[in-house]
């Protein structure tokens, strides 16, 4: 049953809400499509937690040596990389210290990259094996280099939702304690939510409309990630097939109209989408592609087949066919070109 509230007639008239999707994205953001250069690192697939949507855990059993790693944010900076992002899964016994080696392997190749890294889970988990709060997990990270934090890990912020799709994960009060914590302490993050699984729109919105709350505390979210649900190879691809293109457009929409105008930058995900739809959602809201990536795991193991490396050519090219202007930017959205 669709309850009674004002977000929710934005589902009567799809085609009404993309025209003011749009508009909004031009008073927010102009005709500006930006990118980062960037790299993905997973430093290891093995993981404690049991989330029904993973098709990443336990793959290949790795994890990454820091000679590894280092070689991995070398050719970072070679491609002309300003960002790495580093996630990955949840070690039994990780302490603080494992993480904080992580950072000082980064920046025994470059002081400069920007640091992406480590979501709010990770931070949990870090906190937990090492007897530490959260806050001084995350000011001990700050010190030693960390940048800003992917908002990930937030799936949908319903309970209900997620003890049936990741019952060991963090609660919402849990992540939204820690993302305040960050913000708090200067380390911008991002913000997420997966879609296409056992949730409504009612619980889709309610997620959109904590973030915009959180955003208007705390002004520290950079952009928001809709992230479409992949259902291959996970339990949970069992009981949904995620969503059609033309859902995932409306999404981006109601995002945007739902977000505007606390946050200015609503992320297609090229991986997610697929290129072409990633394209389109240029006029249904999106003003940002995210990244090269260059190496992309977790959702290529979930079914994703639109590749791990898009160059900044590329890039530039697909903004320019959809008839916008391409701009490189940063993690945090200054435009370096």
């Amino acid at each position: 049953m669709i309850m009674d509230t004002p977000a929710l007639e934005l589902l009567r008239d799809p085609y009404e809400t993309f025209r003011i999707a749009n508009e909004l994205r031009k008073k927010a953001v102009g005709e500006i499509v930006t990118f980062v250069v960037n790299r993905n690192i997973n430093f290891t697939d093995l993981c404690v937690n049991d989330c029904k949507f993973c098709s990443f855990k336990n793959r290949k059993k790795f994890i990454l040596s820091f000679e590894e790693l280092k070689r991995k944010v070398e050719e970072a900076v070679d491609f002309g990389c300003t960002e790495v992002c580093i996630q990955g899964g949840l070690l039994e016994n990780a302490k603080i210290d494992f993480y904080v080696s992580i950072l000082e392997a980064v920046r025994e190749v470059s002081k400069k990259i920007h640091i992406h890294a480590f979501s709010p889970m990770e931070i949990m988990h870090m906190a937990k094996n090492s007897n530490l709060t959260t806050f001084e997990v995350l000011k001990i990270l700050k010190k030693e280099g960390l940048g800003s934090m992917p908002g990930t890990a937030a799936e949908i912020l319903d309970d209900n939702i997620r003890q049936q799709i990741c019952p060991k994960k963090i609660k919402t009060h849990e992540w939204v304690k820690i993302i305040k914590e960050a913000h708090s302490l200067g380390i911008p993050t991002t913000a997420t939510m997966m879609y296409g699984h056992l949730e409504s729109w009612e619980e889709r919105i309610k997620h959109i409309l904590l973030i915009k709350r959180i955003q208007q505390e705390t002004h520290g979210f950079t952009e928001f990630i809709p992230l479409s649900f992949m259902w291959k190879n996970n339990e949970l691809g069992a009981k949904a097939k995620g969503v059609s293109g033309f859902e995932d457009l409306l999404v981006i929409a109601i995002a945007r109209i739902l977000l505007y105008p606390e946050i200015k930058n609503i992320q297609a995900s090229w991986v997610k989408l697929g290129i072409k739809l990633a394209q389109a959602s240029l006029n249904f809201g999106a003003n940002d592609l995210g990244g090269t990536l260059i190496e992309e795991n977790i959702s290529k193991s979930a079914g994703a087949t639109s590749g791990e490396l898009i160059s900044p050519e590329e890039l530039r090219e697909l903004i320019i066919r959809a008839g916008r202007i391409p701009k490189q930017r940063d993690t945090l959205y200054n435009l370096i070109d």
